[in-house]
């Protein structure tokens, strides 16, 4: 029997490499296909969903989820047009059309958009999925040995952030991040890649912490925007 808390674990790596992860975006825009380089070595930790086409119930794996839709990695043939509905917990349904299909991936364009944070709210209750990272956009303050540098900060979990900057930061030192709003967090970079680094955090971040901040960045983000 399908457990709605299942993830597949694809080992393309070691420990240190960059981490793919199920991403959830504040945008209302649906995903746009993501090209992945030639060579690249990534772990995988994808989420896993089931989508229903008429009365087919196939599983397959979620890489990105916004407002407007999602990005999957089907494992059954999908026709552009095609009205599915996608279910990410046992027994709750989203309606969606199929809105282009390259390969194995398939972009979702919701019928409603979905609140990403109460999305993000629910996984408190009952067993916790693995931990997502959220698509954020906002500049982040490291220290690294006494040296402090402004860093962008593209998305983050419970667990850790990524961070994008021109400056170096050393795989396996240990960091503090101060994300706008929280207070300091410890960490260690686990990975570096092309001006790209992987940060996890010496304790996780409690899920409802994550949540309130989520909302006042999205608040934010719509009174700037």
């Amino acid at each position: 029997m399908w457990n709605r808390d299942d993830d597949i674990l694809e080992l393309r790596g070691v420990r240190e490499e960059p981490v793919d992860t199920t991403l959830y975006s504040l945008s209302d825009a649906a995903p746009d296909p993501v090209e992945r380089r030639d060579g690249d070595r990534h772990l995988t930790l994808f989420r896993v969903g089931a989508i229903l086409v008429g009365d087919r119930r196939e599983l397959c794996l979620i890489k990105n989820v916004s407002a407007g839709g999602m990005l999957i990695r089907a494992y059954s043939a999908l026709e552009p047009g095609a009205a599915v509905a996608v279910e990410m917990k046992q027994g709750e349904t989203i309606a969606a059309k199929v809105t282009w299909t390259r390969d194995e991936s398939a972009g979702l364009s919701f019928d409603e958009p979905v609140d990403i944070i109460d999305l993000l709210a629910g996984s408190m209750d009952g067993p916790k999925p693995r931990m997502p990272r959220i698509e954020v956009c906002c500049i982040a303050s490291v220290r690294q040995d006494g040296d402090v540098y402004g860093m962008r900060a593209r998305d983050v979990s419970q667990g850790g952030v990524k961070l994008e900057s021109h400056r170096a930061l050393k795989v396996g030192a240990d960091v503090v991040v101060t994300l706008p709003g929280l207070p300091p967090m410890q960490g260690v970079v686990r990975w570096s890649e092309t001006g790209s680094y992987g940060i996890t955090f010496n304790r996780v971040m409690a899920l409802s912490n994550l949540v309130i901040w989520l909302k006042d960045q999205r608040e934010t983000l719509r009174k700037t925007g």
